[in-house]
């Protein structure tokens, strides 16, 4: 008994330790992108930054694209061979070739998009290198740290140089007519973030691309398509409203006032995603169910009590952090305020909670079932003549509460799987 309370107890010392390198990479990526914001809104103004808003939320379906899932699928398979370094560079290799691939058809999509919605002909080459960039932070195979729980080598590289091309857009960065330079930036940064990564593979953890056959690079693929599923859906009930506020005449002066709003709210999304994502490895190999209580019961008085200081300060919060003017913002973030509530237990009780209890399909039947909900939404505020900021930031609240209700009521009526994890302790 003491000998699996010493090694359960070692296993949550590398829980924590990857957690935190998790929350260094991920969260430092939005942290970098929304130090810079305020100054963006002042040197771009609400035109250009509204042009940035559209470009980031048209790249959050194509991110999604040529992710395809791996990030799911790909980490748990290498936990799985994590003694198996040449198993482990197969899988690199064919989730590296399927990327390019899907890289390479996003680059005819979006030119045929933008040659058929008007708004975006005046800013296809802006589109285009923001595609470029978001393909080339796709390759990072951050999926393999994950699953081999070691963390700590890709984040003190990719954060240091990633720090430093943002530290570069302030530099630069001195008229709206520069805009371009964001997204030329970030391909420079990606890239020689990219290469350190690979180097660190080759040279101290022996991984490296090898020889697959087709077969390989589609099972591969085929594995991951369900993740995929899951994932484009939740871009339903995120990105799609500010893409819709950019092609309707009535939101076409609100897209950077959304932009700005739903910039906090996945900051902070992302500031509580890697406790999810470090846990779907631990959680996939010791099914610690007792744990997700543990951090929900630490970490939820918190996130309630922020997001209430946010909801009474929200417009002077806005004019602080970003200028002057923008504090129409203020209604928008209150809307979207109960997404930072509930983002977190619906993350935990997602892919870690429900793939140990071997559920992992109901994650993304969840998640289908929250995105359906929310494009029911979206035709009642058309055809109502509601459809605005406001009401689209309380519609993406609404889907996510739908998700984790979903996800509750399953793991509920499956509660007798739960207590596998007394074998553990």
């Amino acid at each position: 008994m003491k000998l699996n309370r010493n090694a359960l107890s070692s296993k949550k010392g590398v829980l924590l330790k990857n957690t935190i390198m998790l929350y260094i990479m991920q969260f430092s990526t939005y942290l970098l992108s929304f130090i810079v914001v305020p100054y963006e809104t002042r040197v771009l103004g609400e035109t250009y930054y509204g042009k940035l808003g559209v470009a980031t939320a048209i790249m959050v379906y194509f991110q999604l694209v040529i992710d395809f899932g791996f990030i799911l699928s790909a980490t748990e398979e290498v936990s799985r061979h994590r003694e198996n370094k040449t198993r482990i560079s197969k899988i690199l290799t064919s989730v590296t070739i399927s990327k390019l691939f899907l890289t390479a058809g996003s680059v005819v999509v979006l030119a045929v998009l933008c040659q058929i919605f008007e708004p975006w002909q005046a800013d296809r080459k802006f589109y285009m290198l923001f595609l470029i960039a978001t393909a080339v932070n796709s390759l990072m195979p951050d999926y393999l740290y994950r699953g081999l729980e070691q963390m700590e080598a890709i984040t003190v590289r990719t954060v240091a140089i990633k720090a430093f091309f943002t530290v570069m857009i302030v530099v630069l960065l001195k008229k709206p007519e520069q805009y371009c330079l964001i997204p030329i930036l970030n391909i420079i940064g990606y890239s020689v973030a990219l290469l350190c990564v690979y180097w660190h593979l080759y040279r101290r953890m022996h991984i490296t691309f090898v020889k697959c056959t087709p077969g390989e690079v589609w099972a591969s693929f085929r594995r991951s398509s369900t993740f995929f599923y899951s994932r484009i859906a939740t871009s339903i009930y995120t990105a799609s409203n500010t893409v819709i506020l950019s092609l309707i005449p009535a939101g076409a002066g609100t897209v950077g006032y959304y932009s700005l709003a739903d910039k906090l709210v996945t900051t902070a999304k992302s500031g509580l995603s890697p406790i999810s994502d470090s846990m779907y490895p631990y959680m996939t190999k010791n099914k610690d169910f007792k744990l997700v209580w543990r951090i929900l019961k630490i970490v939820m008085p918190v996130i309630i009590g922020g997001c209430g200081i946010v909801c009474v300060f929200a417009r002077p919060l806005c004019e602080i952090v970003f200028g002057a003017g923008y504090g129409d913002a203020a209604p928008v973030l209150r809307a979207m305020l109960p997404v930072v509530i509930v983002i977190l237990p619906s993350y935990i009780l997602g892919f870690p909670t429900l793939s140990a209890m071997g559920l992992s399909k109901y994650a993304n039947y969840s998640v289908v079932f929250g995105s359906a909900l929310h494009v029911v939404n979206l035709l009642v505020l058309y055809f109502t003549g509601h459809m605005n900021m406001v009401t689209l930031g309380a519609m993406v609240s609404v889907a996510e509460i739908a998700i984790l209700l979903f996800r509750i009521v399953v793991i509920w009526l499956h509660r007798d799987r739960l207590h596998t994890d007394k074998e553990a302790q």
